[in-house]
C-alpha cells in the first residue's frame, strides 16, 4: 500500500515535468534538424542526388543506345548486301530459265526427251535435264535461304530501333520527373527563406544528410558546379559603390560548401544579403556566403573543408538564383579582396 506522503510528492513531480516540456522549443520555433523547413531541405537535398543519378543513367543509357544504334545501322548495311545478294540470286533463275528456252530451240527439255529419235538423243536429254534441274534447285534453294534471312534480319533491325527508341524514351520521361519534382522543391525551400528574411530572424540549421568527403586540398571552390556571373569590383544598379564579392550562378537548393576549415562566426537572415553565413578561418581570413535559401550550421560551429554549409537561393537583394561569395579581412563589408585570385592562390582555382 502506498503512503499518503508519496502521493502527494507525486502531484507537483508531474507538473514540473509538464513545465519543462511546454517550456521546450518545438520544431516549428526553431529546433534544428526537425519540422518542415528540414522536410524540404532533406527533399531537395536527396533530389539533388537522385537527378545526379538519373543524369549519370542518361549519360550511360545514351552511350548504350549509341552502341543500339550502331548495331542498328550495321544490321542496315548487312539489310541491303543481302537484298543485292537476293536480287543476283532471282536474275540467276531467270537466267537459268532462259538458256533452257535457247537450248532446247524453244521446247522444253521434258518435251526434246519425248521426242527423242535415238537412245544417244534421250541419254544426252536425261543428262541436261538433271544438270538444269538441279541448277535450278540450287539456286531456288539459295534464293529461298536468302529470302529467308532477309526476313529474320529486317524483323532484327526493326525491333533493334524499336529498342533504341523504348531506351531514349525511358530516360527522358525519368530525367523529366526529377526535373519536375526538384524544381517544385527549390521554390517552395524558397518561399520559407523569404519568409525568413522577411521576418528578420533565421529558423536555425538544418542538418543534412550529406555524403562522406575526401578531400585532398584544404581549400575548395564554394560550389561544385557553376557558373561565375558579377565578379569582384564590377558596377550595376544593384550595388551601392562596386560588387564586393563573386557570383556563382547555380540553381535554387544548391549544396553550398565551406572553402576551408574554420568556425561559423555569422548566421543571418533579413538584409540586402538575405539569409547568410560568415566563417572564420586559421589564416585570419573571413568568407561570406549569401542570398541563401537555407542554413546547416549554426554560429560557432566548426566546419571542414568542403562540408555542405547551407543551399544557395536568391533571396535578399538578389536578380535571380546565385551565391553570393566573398573573402574578407575582417568579418565586416566592406573589407573584401577579389575572390578568385584569393582562391587560386590557396590551390582551389575557379572559372
Amino acid at each position: 500500500m502506498r503512503s499518503p506522503r508519496r502521493r502527494t510528492l507525486l502531484v507537483p513531480a508531474l507538473l514540473c515535468a509538464a513545465a519543462v516540456l511546454a517550456a521546450r522549443p518545438t520544431a516549428a520555433d526553431g529546433e534544428p534538424g526537425d519540422g518542415p523547413d528540414s522536410g524540404i531541405s532533406a527533399q531537395v537535398a536527396r533530389l539533388y542526388e537522385d537527378a545526379a543519378v538519373a543524369t549519370q543513367r542518361y549519360e550511360s543509357g545514351r552511350r548504350e543506345a549509341e552502341g543500339e544504334q550502331g548495331q542498328a545501322r550495321r544490321l542496315e548495311a548487312l539489310l541491303a548486301r543481302e537484298r543485292r545478294e537476293t536480287a543476283v540470286l532471282r536474275e540467276e533463275l531467270g537466267r537459268i530459265a532462259r538458256a533452257q528456252y535457247r537450248g532446247g530451240g524453244g521446247l522444253p527439255v521434258a518435251a526434246q526427251m519425248l521426242l527423242a529419235g535415238s537412245p544417244d538423243q534421250l541419254m544426252r536429254g536425261q543428262h541436261v535435264f538433271s544438270q538444269a534441274n538441279l541448277a535450278v534447285d540450287n539456286a531456288i534453294g539459295r534464293s529461298r535461304r536468302a529470302e529467308a534471312r532477309l526476313a529474320a534480319d529486317e524483323a532484327k533491325a526493326v525491333e533493334a530501333w524499336r529498342a533504341v527508341e523504348r531506351r531514349n524514351a525511358g530516360l527522358v520521361r525519368l530525367k523529366k520527373d526529377i526535373d519536375g519534382k526538384l524544381e517544385q522543391a527549390r521554390w517552395q525551400l524558397q518561399g520559407q527563406a523569404d519568409a525568413s528574411v522577411a521576418a528578420g530572424s533565421c529558423r536555425g540549421a538544418v542538418r543534412l544528410d550529406q555524403p562522406p568527403t575526401h578531400f585532398a586540398a584544404d581549400w575548395v571552390a564554394p560550389v561544385e558546379t557553376y557558373t561565375l556571373s558579377a565578379g569582384f569590383g564590377s558596377g550595376g544598379s544593384h550595388w551601392a559603390n562596386r560588387h564586393t564579392g563573386q557570383d556563382f550562378a547555380v540553381p535554387i537548393g544548391t549544396p553550398v560548401r565551406a572553402v576551408g576549415a574554420g568556425r561559423v562566426v555569422r548566421v543571418s537572415c533579413g538584409g540586402a544579403f538575405g539569409i547568410e553565413i560568415v566563417v572564420r578561418h586559421a589564416d585570419g581570413y573571413f568568407t561570406q556566403y549569401a542570398h541563401l535559401a537555407a542554413v546547416t550550421v549554426d554560429q560557432g560551429d566548426s566546419v571542414s573543408t568542403g562540408q555542405w554549409i547551407g543551399q544557395s537561393g536568391t533571396s535578399g537583394n538578389s536578380t535571380g538564383p546565385h551565391l553570393h561569395f566573398e573573402v574578407r579581412v575582417t568579418p565586416e563589408l566592406g573589407s573584401g579582396v577579389d575572390p578568385v585570385p584569393w582562391l587560386a592562390a590557396h590551390g582551389a582555382p575557379v572559372g
